[in-house]
């Protein structure tokens, strides 16, 4: 049976060269692991990806042709560097197994040892050596430090300063907490919390959205199979965004990018499941999981429509109470549940992304009643795809403006009327919204 680290160098492959998300590739391999190899297979996996650049910098004085290593072999090292640089695994296991892997797939287990017991000869604190980068560009060094691109650093720069671009990057690499909704039609937090607590799961009301729940030194989903239908897997600034949205029993609401569907099914809630929900989605496999979610909590007001949102926006006139469109984006804002997204954009990406977030915005709008209810939302800390789309928006369309959330709670999060999380600051994933009302 293949061993954590085997499973981990088949995921990282599948992760970085075939761009699968890290939970779907983890899931994939590790059905024959049990509870703690599982725990461990996740943490080298996700580990590489919070650090490879960093990982890579100190391998290079080592290789002399990095890039004549294959794709296996490069993971091989980030593997057992991984281990020596950042976990308690004893440094003999680490560089034995990488060497045995490597005999195994035949790739080059001579060139894997010498690397590995060089970076060994090196002191402790000279292993990550970046000394050199910092006599260099400030924005280079803290790009290799933290693993994040040297673009995004340099834009955190100008925005945020020294300091908290230095916070910002932290948090992204440290383990997130899991934290879950109540399904308020059929518990209350109160009672959920005495639920985990008998399964010996610890949990703490979340400190802002009514119905969360932060759990503590906990992983794994499957604990959870007892509970399900009463719990959601959703980060807290995820859950506010509806909050943010504000629907209202029997009103009609169009969620225009619902899948995989955990502010639909919040929709729901905070609709008591009465009224209509229309949940829409072009995308057949995250469908799927939408109606797996919405059938898992057996609602009765959700509609699921499989189209695109764009032409859905084209077709007909104002019909909807409130509208959520929750615009595909970057995920800048959750890189630490998803750290292999630092290194798939570039400044370019994040631009093209506000073209199509500004498009969609402008066709989803025309399906909104006078006087209703608008929220644009993405997870995303960048201003080209939150500020900047919605002022874009407002200028052209002249019948929308922003109006300020209903609820107290979401105070200490808006500012000129935009609602905005951070990591660093609310340890919540990185969300962006705005209330819009259109002209009566």
């Amino acid at each position: 049976m293949p061993t954590a680290r085997e499973l981990a160098l088949i995921a990282l492959y599948e992760i970085l060269e075939n761009g699968k998300k890290p939970k779907d590739a983890v899931d994939e391999v590790s059905d024959s692991l049990d509870d703690r190899e599982r725990s461990f297979l996740m943490e080298l996996v996700y580990g590489v990806l919070r650090h490879r650049d960093t990982l890579d910098w100190c391998l290079r004085d080592f290789l002399r042709k990095p890039a004549k290593l294959s794709v296996d072999s490069r993971n091989n090292l980030r593997l057992a560097s991984y281990q020596i640089l950042f976990t308690r695994v004893p440094e003999w296991a680490a560089v034995n197994e990488a060497v045995e892997m490597e005999k195994k797939r035949r790739g080059r287990p001579g060139v894997i040892n010498a690397v590995l017991r060089n970076l060994l000869r090196r002191p402790g604190s000279e292993r990550i050596n970046l000394e050199t980068l910092k006599k260099g560009s400030r924005a280079l060094y803290m790009s290799v430090l933290t693993s994040h691109p040297e673009w995004l650093i340099k834009k955190w720069l100008k925005r945020f300063g020294e300091e908290e671009t230095l916070q910002l990057a932290g948090a992204n690499n440290t383990i997130p907490p899991l934290t879950v909704r109540v399904n308020s039609l059929r518990s209350s937090r109160e009672d959920a919390l005495s639920e985990l607590s008998k399964l010996g799961i610890r949990g703490e009301p979340t400190p802002v959205s009514p119905e969360g729940i932060k759990l503590k030194d906990f992983q794994l989903l499957k604990e959870l199979a007892n509970l399900r239908g009463s719990l959601v897997v959703q980060d807290e600034a995820a859950q506010l965004i509806t909050y943010l949205l504000d629907p209202q029993p029997g009103e009609r609401v169009l969620d225009a990018c619902a899948a995989p569907g955990g502010k639909t099914t919040h929709i729901a809630q905070l609709m008591q499941d009465k009224g209509e929900i229309v949940a829409v989605d072009s995308d057949e496999r995250r469908i799927t999981r939408l109606k797996e979610n919405v059938a898992g909590l057996a609602l009765k007001s959700v509609t699921i429509v499989e189209a695109d949102v764009y032409g859905i926006g084209k077709a007909g006139g104002p019909g909807f109470d409130r509208i959520l469109v929750d615009a595909p984006c970057s995920a800048i804002g959750v890189i630490r549940r998803n750290p292999d997204i630092k290194y798939k954009h570039t400044r370019k990406d994040i631009l093209r992304f506000r073209s199509g977030q500004i498009e969609m915005l402008r066709s989803v709008s025309r399906l909104l009643r006078p006087g209703g209810v608008l929220v644009y939302s993405v997870c995303s800390t960048e201003p080209e795809e939150g500020e900047e789309v919605v002022e874009r928006f407002l200028n052209d369309s002249g019948d929308f403006y922003i109006i300020n959330a209903v609820h107290p709670f979401l105070g200490p999060f808006m500012k000129d009327g935009f609602f905005r999380t951070y990591p660093h600051i609310s340890d919540m994933d990185g969300f962006f919204g705005a209330r819009l009302c259109r002209k009566v």
